[in-house]
C-alpha cells in the first residue's frame, strides 16, 4: 500500500479528474478498502479542501467547483526535486516536454515565493542520455542549490574540488581552491556537472558536481561570457565527444552490419540505423577516435562492411592487426608461443 502522503496525492488526483467518484471505485483504483478511503477523504478535508459527499446507490465524493484548492506544501529537498525532475523532463524527447513545462508553471504558481525564488534559481539542462549501468553519483541537493543561486546571481564561485579516483589528495593543483564564473548545471550520462569560466586557467571547465565543496560568501558579480557557440547543449556534448565544441563527434564513420536494426539501436547511442532487411542494417555513428569507432562497432558482434570513410577501414585493419597479435602471444625460443 503506498504512504499515506502519496496516497492523499492519488486520491487529490482522482477527485480533480472527474465531477463524481463512487466511494468503491475511489477504493479500486487505489487499491485501498472503502474504510481508508472515508479516512483519507477526511484527511483531505482537514488540508482545507472541500470534499463533499453524494448519496445514491453506490454513495460517493466530489470536489466541490469553484474553490481555490489550498497550495501544495513542499520542504525545500521536494521543492529542489519537483524542479530539478520537471526541467529535465522537458528535454527527454519523450513526447512530454510541453507538459511539463506546464505542469513546473502551474505548481511554481502555488509555491510559496520562498521556494519559488529558490526554484526560480536552479535552472539545468539535460545534455545527452544515460547508456551506462554504473551507480549515479550522489549530489548533496544543498550543493545544487548554492550551485543554482550563484549561476542565477553572476556571482563568483570559490569552492573545493575534489581530486579524482587516483590523482592523489597531496596533488597541490587539486588541493587549491578554485575560482570559477558559473555559467550554467548540466547533466550527461547520469552525473551532474557545473559549466564555468576558469579564472585560474582562463578557459572553459566542465566540473563534476559531486566533486565540489563551495565556500562562503560567493565572490563578487561578473558579467557573463559568451559560451562557445552560443548552446550550453552543444557545447558541453562537443566536450566530452573531444570536438571542436560543433557539437558532432570529430570521427564518423558508416558501416553495413549482418544484424536486425531492432537490436542495433537499443545499443548504438546517438548513431542512426536504418533497417536493411530482417538480419540487415545500415549504422551512422561516431567517437572521438577512428580505432574508438571500429571497437565500438565491432562489439556489436556481426559481419561488418564498411560503407566510409577509408580512415574508419584503416582503423579496422590496426585493430585487426593488434588484436591478431594479442590472439598469439610473443614468440620465444624455437619458435614456440609463449
Amino acid at each position: 500500500m503506498p504512504k499515506t502522503s502519496a496516497r492523499l496525492l492519488s486520491l487529490l488526483s482522482l477527485l480533480q479528474a472527474r465531477r463524481d467518484w463512487p466511494g468503491a471505485l475511489l477504493a479500486e483504483r487505489l487499491d485501498i478498502s472503502p474504510r481508508t478511503v472515508r479516512r483519507d477523504v477526511d484527511r483531505l478535508r482537514e488540508l482545507g479542501y472541500p470534499i463533499v459527499a453524494f448519496k445514491g446507490p453506490e454513495g460517493g465524493y466530489r470536489l466541490d467547483a469553484g474553490t481555490d484548492l489550498p497550495p501544495l506544501l513542499f520542504d525545500d529537498e521536494q521543492a529542489v526535486a519537483l524542479a530539478v525532475a520537471l526541467q529535465i523532463a522537458t528535454t527527454t524527447g519523450a513526447g512530454i516536454e510541453e507538459a511539463a513545462a506546464r505542469a513546473l508553471t502551474t505548481v511554481r504558481q502555488v509555491m510559496p515565493g520562498r521556494l519559488r525564488r529558490r526554484i526560480d534559481m536552479l535552472q539545468v539542462t539535460a545534455v545527452g542520455r544515460s547508456t551506462t549501468t554504473r551507480p549515479e553519483s550522489q549530489v548533496d541537493s544543498g550543493v545544487l542549490m548554492a550551485l543554482g543561486a550563484a549561476v542565477h546571481a553572476h556571482e563568483v564561485l570559490r569552492f573545493d574540488y575534489a581530486s579524482p579516483p587516483g590523482a592523489g589528495d597531496d596533488d597541490p593543483a587539486m588541493a587549491a581552491p578554485r575560482r570559477a564564473e558559473p555559467h550554467h548545471l548540466v547533466t550527461w550520462g547520469g552525473r551532474w556537472y557545473l559549466v564555468a569560466w576558469d579564472l585560474d586557467r582562463e578557459d572553459w571547465r566542465t566540473f563534476r558536481v559531486d566533486r565540489i565543496t563551495p565556500r562562503v560568501p560567493t565572490g563578487p558579480r561578473f558579467t557573463p561570457r559568451e559560451l562557445p557557440g552560443g548552446d550550453v547543449a552543444t557545447f558541453v556534448a562537443g566536450r566530452f565527444r573531444g570536438s571542436d565544441g560543433s557539437g558532432d563527434w570529430p570521427c564518423r564513420g558508416e558501416v553495413i552490419l549482418g544484424l536486425a536494426a531492432s537490436e542495433v539501436s537499443r545499443y548504438s547511442r546517438d548513431g542512426v540505423v536504418e533497417e536493411l532487411g530482417p538480419d540487415r542494417c545500415r549504422l551512422l555513428l561516431g567517437s572521438w577516435s577512428w580505432p574508438g569507432l571500429a571497437a565500438d562497432i565491432g562489439r556489436f558482434d556481426a559481419d561488418i562492411e564498411v560503407v566510409g570513410p577509408a580512415e574508419l577501414r584503416d582503423a579496422f585493419g590496426q585493430l585487426a592487426r593488434r588484436y591478431a597479435s594479442a590472439a598469439t602471444g610473443p614468440l620465444g625460443e624455437g619458435g614456440q608461443y609463449v
